[in-house]
């Protein structure tokens, strides 16, 4: 595992894991970790090495949100809006945009843009001991990094309004139960499934995976006739690809694929 300041890397069996490493601070963001997490996930992208992405955080929490300490309002009121554009939107579209799975092991708590980030990956896991906590209205900010859309999207509006404007907590199992994250699990089976579920993804068609991901994601926005039409293409690009072609052969075969992710 390499350890690049806030953010400790390790690549294995085609898994790319990322673990955000501020645990004093309950690894709440500030400027150099995002740099550092999306240097990381876009090596990512490139690489042709990295077949799936596993994010997680270090010591008892995944992550706090922003780091207050860069926000004392004592030295001066920070614009915001800035640090929005500048670090957190970019990052939630770059996990939504990579091209290969993304599972996200909420380890501890998750506040603020924190559960913002888990929410944007593309399959969550949370220890049965962590929370979600829309902290925002506690500090009379709006969510962001995604919170609102994902929220909204995952919840319907009643329940996103509610937990957005009371900043109640929700355990991982209430989370499950509600279809914001995927599966809560025992704390000391986290990691082994999460990095087990990240291997499968990065042994499979990775091709097709990232194709799947993205026809998922369009699907919030686009009408039906729109969303027939992108998978149509993206059904004619996965079926020109090696990993069809290893799959079809392999089923045939009676054997276990051998997928390259092209």
């Amino acid at each position: 595992m390499a350890q690049t300041g806030t953010i400790l890397t390790a690549l294995s069996d085609g898994v790319w894991k990322l673990t955000l490493n501020r645990p004093d601070r309950m690894n709440a963001f500030v400027a150099d970790m995002h740099l550092e997490l999306r240097a990381a996930l876009d090596r990512a992208r490139t690489d042709d090495a990295v077949r799936a992405v596993l994010i997680t955080g270090a010591g008892r929490g995944f992550c706090a949100g922003q780091d207050l300490g860069e926000r004392d309002p004592h030295k001066g009121r920070a614009d915001l809006g800035q640090t929005i554009g500048q670090f957190y939107n970019p990052l939630i579209r770059q996990i939504r945009a990579l091209d290969k799975p993304v599972v996200c092991a909420v380890n501890g708590v998750a506040a603020g843009a924190g559960a913002s980030i888990a929410l944007a990956c593309d399959i969550v896991l949370a220890a049965e001991s962590a929370r979600f906590i829309q902290a925002f209205s506690k500090l009379g900010l709006v969510p962001d990094a995604g919170g609102s859309w994902s929220l909204a999207r995952l919840l319907g509006e009643a329940r996103a309004k509610a937990l957005a404007l009371t900043a109640e907590p929700v355990s991982a199992t209430q989370a499950a139960d509600w279809g914001l994250i995927w599966k809560a699990l025992p704390d000391a089976q986290l990691m082994p499934e999460a990095e087990a579920l990240a291997a499968r993804l990065a042994a499979g068609p990775t091709l097709g995976l990232g194709l799947t991901k993205r026809a998922i994601q369009a699907a919030s926005i686009n009408p039906l006739d729109t969303q027939l039409e992108l998978e149509l293409e993206f059904q004619r690009r996965a079926g020109q690809s090696d990993d069809y072609a290893e799959g079809v052969a392999a089923f045939l075969d009676k054997r276990a694929p051998q997928f390259k992710g092209r």
